[in-house]
């Protein structure tokens, strides 16, 4: 259960939630499925959680390492207040190890203090407000491992009218995973794989605890979510598995949960690896279609039709992208302008018009 947690001092360290004491003393954390247990001064797997005097402490809370003001479609949420800004940021650490990282100078960074700029939960969520965005993005590493900070600004956003969004891997244990999402408006969730052994060999982690998030975000609470799956080659590009994967989220979550299949660039530890084709999505795509998922996409590659939404009933354009940028917007509120079938997802009485810029932005 979340212990009662206390203000930061804006040093880093903020007496944290979800854990309890071992009768030797130590601590178990009870934020993700790695469950950690922790001696006095030990820091978890994310580097970010320590016992300090038997307590956990998140050393993170109230510094990041950088703003940024980037439209919603770059999360990416296509169906989540298309065309608006969002004002994204990260912290440092990460609860996975993933050997493909693609933010990996912040997931697996050590020197917090040398990376991060210090800023207040109120102060991001009145940020957002003069900026003008419609959203704030928990992003850049995995939020999860910082919930604290991610939920106090959450709140600070909401009291504002400012929406939230987690970009996660959704590795989170059962115990929080309430307590988490209950202040979030949408989650892009990276399912990397549908297989164990890839999850193992090359994220350290486990597959059953990001479908059971998948499962229990769509049925028990009222986040909007999209999914991500970064395809690799040789790795998890297999259309036996990219088809049982389409067949899991058929049965478990729906045919109307968007699916983003992205292009795979050599970094980090798999940095011998060649670029997904185009071709590779576009077989992705297809088979995705062909499944009955209604709403797919294929992103991080330039595609004048796989980035769109198009009805599925009618089969016309609503919602034309290039590059992150709204072109044509035919929709009437949920409903196709066409035969008003209503479409899946949250949006506003028009889209918006941010574009495709990337504003850095300074506290």
């Amino acid at each position: 259960m979340p212990q009662e947690d206390t203000k930061s001092d804006f040093t880093g360290n903020y007496k944290g939630r979800y854990y309890h004491v071992l009768d030797n003393g130590q601590i178990f954390c009870d934020l993700c499925p790695r469950a950690c247990v922790l001696k006095d001064g030990d820091r978890g797997f994310c580097f970010v959680r320590q016992n300090q005097g038997g307590q956990m402490v998140l050393t993170t809370y109230g510094l990041s390492t950088g703003f940024c003001i980037d439209p919603v479609e770059k999360k990416p949420l296509n169906h989540f207040y298309p065309g608006t800004s969002v004002l994204s940021f990260g912290t440092a650490g990460c609860n996975l190890g993933c050997q493909f990282c693609q933010n990996w100078s912040i997931s697996k960074s050590r020197e917090i203090a040398q990376l991060s700029q210090k800023a207040s939960p109120e102060a991001i969520a009145q940020k957002a407000l003069d900026l003008g965005c419609t959203s704030v993005a928990f992003t850049y590493n995995d939020p999860v491992i910082w919930a604290e900070y991610a939920i106090d600004t959450a709140k600070a956003c909401h009291d504002l009218g400012i929406k939230t969004i987690a970009v996660t891997a959704g590795f989170i244990k059962e115990s929080a995973r309430s307590d988490f999402y209950e202040h979030m408006d949408a989650a892009n969730v990276d399912l990397k794989a549908f297989s164990q052994e890839f999850y193992q060999k090359l994220c350290l982690a486990s597959l059953d605890p990001v479908k059971e998030t998948i499962k229990w975000l769509k049925s028990s609470s009222k986040v909007w979510m999209e999914l991500t799956n970064l395809i690799i080659p040789t790795k998890n590009d297999s259309l036996e598995e990219l088809k049982s994967m389409c067949d899991w989220l058929l049965s478990s979550v729906g045919d109307d949960v968007p699916i983003h299949f992205t292009a795979f660039h050599p970094d980090f530890r798999l940095d011998d690896i060649e670029p997904t084709s185009k071709e590779t999505l576009i077989e992705a795509y297809d088979l995705a279609i062909r499944a009955g998922l209604k709403y797919v996409y294929i992103g991080n590659v330039f595609d004048d039709k796989r980035e769109n939404t198009y009805c599925p009933k009618c089969k016309h354009l609503l919602i034309e992208r290039n590059w992150h940028e709204i072109g044509q917007y035919n929709l009437t509120g949920n409903a196709c302008k066409y035969c008003g079938m209503q479409i899946s997802g949250v949006f506003g009485t028009s889209c918006g018009n941010w574009g495709r810029k990337r504003v850095p932005v300074s506290f």
